[in-house]
């Protein structure tokens, strides 16, 4: 002991020495050897570092370092993203197919929030909420005034499944009180479903989450029971979604072991995805809607009809997104999205657009179809496309990748709609609230019509809507007047639409519209030649 009494000073210096080393080493960022090596670090790191730690005025680090993320990115595809932790729920919750919150819907006119659609049998149903109602107040934040907006309106209206949303409206000159339990609200991927006559059924997608495949299996089988024979797939305005997704409803158009899709990438070895099972509509005629909205996994389910010769594809080019991304979770609750690989149809055809001229001309690419007159006229294959493939199905047909989908039959951009009279219309909000306003002066007459059909033969009212319109938009010096009569009946269409989605929801919208859908007219007109 006396021995280690002696030595104990210097062992202690040693230890001191060798551990001053080693931390001017790691500090100094020099690889060392052994145990302890570790890794430089990169400049990028070095000046996120040097700015913490030596400039001049205050800034936060958390936005400097988004913003260095983003302009990594801005160097790679268009579709690489990082999500900050703030956006990342909100984000989610549409892949996810639902979210907490109370199941109405609502819109901000003339500086009040008003309750334009109530879910049946969600939280706010159950708790008397209304259509028509007017909000005073969520909780302790009065919301009717300037300065409401929608993101907080949303804000305080989610939140925690059976947290209380205390809610004060105006209801007929009377105010009233409700305490609402906040319950799971489902985002249906599936906007309708019914039969067009006997034998047709229409489906609507409009995304592709974890509850897409699951629903339309249930609208497949419930058009079944009411004699589906053909079926009218619209993908139009779909973005995409969760790829697995897409490939499940292909495999129920699909049968054998039929290829699907297959992805590559630089570090992801070939994968191919292929029918599995059995499919819920492997034979009957098939069409699918498309136009520049359609991307990704609908471009993909689209793709593997055309080079199967399973479906005719009918509509516009669709948008050109051939790339694959998985979503990493960062340590401070953000993600990154990153492209992993390419997919290609059967054929072997990649339909991902150029983007190699930098991100703002890939964005401004589908308005250049409109201003070039290709989404009123047609595209030329010439312009976009890549190389040539043949189809694997019985009619050999050439289709081409390297920008999307062509449709089998081209239907036109109807330009109708971008009457400067009728486009003021919508920009400013004077439709949207005249649809409400006159449907809560005339709820009655509305809800005596028990069905979309019923009101489609029964509504005779439509010179009484569009005086009522006219005079409307004139306080806000739109003159409907001076637009021609084409444009009068499609707006007088439209009209009739979306008093249907005040009484129906989008099940009500597209029913009254796709009985005036010049596409949805070409499609039944295709399969009914067949």
């Amino acid at each position: 002991m006396k021995k280690l009494q002696v030595w104990l000073p210097l062992l202690f210096a040693i230890v001191m020495t060798l551990g001053m080393l080693i931390g001017f080493r790691l500090r100094g960022n020099v690889v060392t050897s052994g145990f302890f090596k570790t890794r430089k670090q990169s400049p990028v790191q070095e000046v996120v570092d040097l700015v913490n730690m030596k400039y001049v005025d205050t800034v936060s680090m958390d936005t400097l370092g988004d913003a260095a993320i983003d302009g990594m990115l801005a160097r790679l595809d268009p579709h690489s993203v990082f999500i900050p932790a703030a956006d990342l729920s909100e984000v989610n919750e549409d892949l996810q197919g639902n979210f907490e919150g109370v199941g109405i819907e609502f819109q901000i006119f003339d500086d009040t929030v008003n309750v334009v659609s109530v879910l049946a049998g969600g939280p706010s149903d159950k708790a008397g909420l209304q259509v028509g109602d007017k909000f005073l107040k969520v909780g302790d934040s009065t919301v009717a005034g300037r300065g409401i907006t929608t993101d907080k309106i949303r804000t305080l209206l989610r939140g925690p499944g059976g947290s209380k949303a205390l809610i004060k409206v105006l209801r007929k000159g009377q105010a009233l009180n409700f305490t609402v339990s906040r319950g799971t609200i489902p985002l249906p991927a599936v906007d309708v479903a019914y039969m067009i006559d006997q034998r047709t059924g229409y489906i609507r997608i409009n995304k592709f989450s974890e509850t897409t495949h699951a629903e339309f299996a249930r609208a497949v089988q419930r058009l079944q029971q009411q004699g589906l024979q053909r079926l009218i797939l619209d993908l139009r305005g779909n973005g995409g979604g969760i790829l697995q997704e897409s490939i499940e409803i292909a495999d129920d158009f699909l049968d054998g072991d039929k290829l699907i899709v297959y992805t590559v990438g630089a570090r992801a070895p070939r994968v191919e995805y292929r029918c599995r099972r059995d499919g819920l509509f492997e034979t009957g005629p098939l069409t699918i809607l498309t136009d520049e909205g359609t991307a990704s996994a609908s471009e993909v389910l689209a793709g593997a009809m055309q080079d199967w010769d399973r479906a005719t594809i009918i509509g516009r080019r669709t948008f050109g997104k051939g790339l694959v991304q998985e979503q990493y979770q960062l340590s401070d609750g953000s993600a990154l999205r990153l492209t992993v690989a390419r997919y290609y149809t059967p054929t072997g055809r990649s339909i991902q657009k150029p983007y190699d001229k930098g991100h703002e001309d890939y964005n401004e690419e589908v308005m250049k179809r409109f201003r070039s007159g290709e989404v009123v006229h047609g595209d030329s294959a010439s312009v976009h496309a890549g190389p040539a493939y043949k189809t694997f199905g019985k009619e050999h047909r050439t289709v081409f990748g390297g920008g999307g989908i062509t449709p089998d039959i081209f239907v036109g951009f109807d330009t109708t709609t971008l009457d400067k009279n009728i486009t003021s219309l919508y920009m400013g909000g004077t439709l949207s609230r005249f649809i409400y306003s006159y449907y809560i002066q005339h709820q009655s007459l509305f809800q005596a019509y028990k069905s979309p059909a019923e009101f489609i033969a029964g509504f005779h009212g439509d010179d009484q809507l569009w005086n009522s319109l006219a005079s409307y938009a004139a306080r806000d010096t739109i003159d409907l007047h001076a637009i021609p009569q084409k444009d009068k009946e499609v707006l007088q269409h439209r009209i009739k639409a979306l008093m249907a989605r005040q009484i129906w929801r989008t099940e009500g919208y597209y029913e009254v519209s796709n009985a005036y859908d010049p596409v949805v007219k070409k499609a039944l007109e295709t399969m009914s030649a067949r």
